[in-house]
């Protein structure tokens, strides 16, 4: 991957990502309507454990494969690169079959003692093709990234989220009154599908694609459990961070519900509570982590690189934009949530009554957003082990947090709020620590301060237009606001930057 080729690559996957952005949040509002706010609970009970097992099917994979991809590709070494990609594919084929068996025999265990609710057991069932099919994309797709034709795995998302969303809408529409267990599970039968399709499509162009770079060179042809070990060297220390972390952020979300009760609060109104806090509101708030998210992925392969070649100067300036970019998403998204909270709620959700979540929830936006660059980055420059550790530390707080801030009556489901703000605090904290030590970044005060003065420009002005607009225009009125939002908020950043660079 060229290095001028980040933000091209970037905005390829930002776009992709973007649409199928918007078609799982049509998913997520088809669910919603259909399931309620007690069904969203419950259908994101089972996503954590789902999420679980990926992680130890295929944890770190397509950061692994993505790097060595990168690197041989770099220097024209297509035949380790493609054995590679086939010994990868051919490991995780084994290790995901015998994890998936093991996860098809425990899932009425998990059922009822882990989950501990009997309608999700056909959803468990029904997933467990999915947790195969999703180990062998991610080889798939980290190798797409590696060589910078991030086009394809970004189209294949885009249909496999559209063939979900028609599968769901069919199959509901055939049914008569579905229940909220049948409409679980049609939703991770529809999963199960798209990814299936997903992996199918991958390999259509895997294998094109394979066929078009088979010149070899006089490089070293390495062994294949050379090849495998350069892989799982990346990716354990990623599986085993994803797999910690996951674990610990499953049993944060088996907690939430216990802890609501021990409030005081009835179980079904405590999966409503969770639905509409972290299956409706944070949905909208994180809509734009998408852009961050897309840069992340490309960044990865794109610091190994400029790492491999010593350059790093290019390598601290790119840091610097990633990170400054994330922070801003972050600052305009807290803006336009606390602007128009209840607005956003009835736009998305056709609900009153999420003003309150998305508002105490968009606190933490702007340390989230940064944070989860951090990551990328420390995986760019090949501290794995510092992932893990801070991962592992931060996963603790978070139990502990949620714990004990959820189960306090007068504050129940906006611990989920306060913990999230406290742990994306400390995640920035310690990821910055280690990265100051391979590179320097500089924050400016002076720079701050204008963020924060133009944040309340910004602030006021969306206000005015949202009193000036009249609500009879609903829905172009919020999108309205949202869009000058953003776009005034970039402008007069872009501006400012220009300004002080001239």
């Amino acid at each position: 991957m060229k290095r001028d080729s980040f933000f091209k690559e970037s905005l390829i996957l930002t776009l992709s990502n973007l649409t199928t952005g918007v078609l799982g949040f049509m998913f997520s509002i088809i669910l919603s309507k259909e399931l309620g706010a007690e069904g969203m609970g419950l259908y994101g009970l089972i996503m954590p454990i789902y999420n679980l097992f990926i992680c130890l099917i295929c944890g770190g994979m397509v950061t692994a494969i993505s790097k060595v991809a990168a690197v041989y590709f770099g220097k024209n070494d297509y035949r380790n690169l493609n054995k590679s990609i086939h010994t990868s594919l051919m490991f995780d084929l084994i290790w995901g079959t015998i994890i998936c068996i093991i996860f098809f025999t425990f899932s009425s265990f998990i059922s009822s003692h882990v989950i501990k609710d009997s309608r999700t057991l056909y959803s468990l069932k029904v997933i467990v093709p999915a947790l195969l099919f999703v180990g062998l994309s991610s080889i798939l797709k980290g190798y797409f990234y590696g060589i910078s034709q991030v086009k394809v795995p970004a189209f294949i998302d885009i249909f496999e989220k559209a063939v979900r969303i028609a599968v769901i809408v069919s199959v509901i529409s055939m049914l008569s009154a579905p229940s909220v267990t049948e409409t679980v599970t049609v939703a991770y039968i529809a999963l199960c599908i798209g990814e299936f399709i997903s992996l199918i499509l991958l390999y259509i162009f895997y294998r094109f694609n394979r066929q078009r770079t088979t010149a070899y060179n006089s490089l070293k042809k390495e062994g294949r459990a050379q090849l495998l070990f350069d892989v799982l060297v990346i990716s354990f220390p990623l599986c085993l961070n994803g797999f910690i972390s996951t674990g610990l952020n499953t049993l944060s979300t088996l907690i939430v519900p216990r802890r609501l009760i021990s409030a005081g609060i009835e179980y079904s109104t405590a999966l409503s509570l969770i639905g509409k806090f972290t299956g409706m509101s944070m949905a909208i708030i994180f809509f734009p982590l998408i852009v961050v998210n897309s840069m992340s992925t490309v960044l990865i392969p794109d610091l190994s690189q400029t790492l491999d070649k010593k350059d790093y100067y290019a390598l601290e300036n790119r840091i610097s934009q990633v990170m400054q970019i994330a922070f801003l998403l972050g600052v305009i998204t807290l803006i336009i949530s606390i602007s128009i909270p209840d607005s956003l709620g009835q736009l998305f959700f056709n609900r009153n009554d999420l003003g309150p979540y998305i508002r105490f929830a968009a606190l933490s936006v702007p340390l989230t957003y940064t944070s989860a660059t951090t990551f990328s980055i420390l995986n760019g420059l090949g501290r794995q082990g510092i992932v893990l550790r801070n991962s592992l530390i931060v996963s603790i707080e978070e139990v502990i947090l949620l714990y004990i801030f959820t189960g306090i009556p007068s504050i129940n489901i906006f611990g989920y709020g306060i913990s999230l703000i406290i742990t994306s605090l400390t995640l920035l904290t310690l990821n910055i620590i280690e990265i100051k030590k391979y590179c320097r970044i500089s924050f400016s005060p002076a720079e701050l301060i204008i963020y924060i003065l133009l944040s309340i420009l910004i602030y006021f002005i969306l206000l005015i237009a949202n009193n000036l607009i009249p609500s009879t225009l609903f829905a172009l009125k919020n999108i309205f606001i949202i869009t000058l939002g953003f776009t005034s908020y970039f402008l007069c950043i872009h501006i400012i930057n220009k300004e002080s660079f001239n």
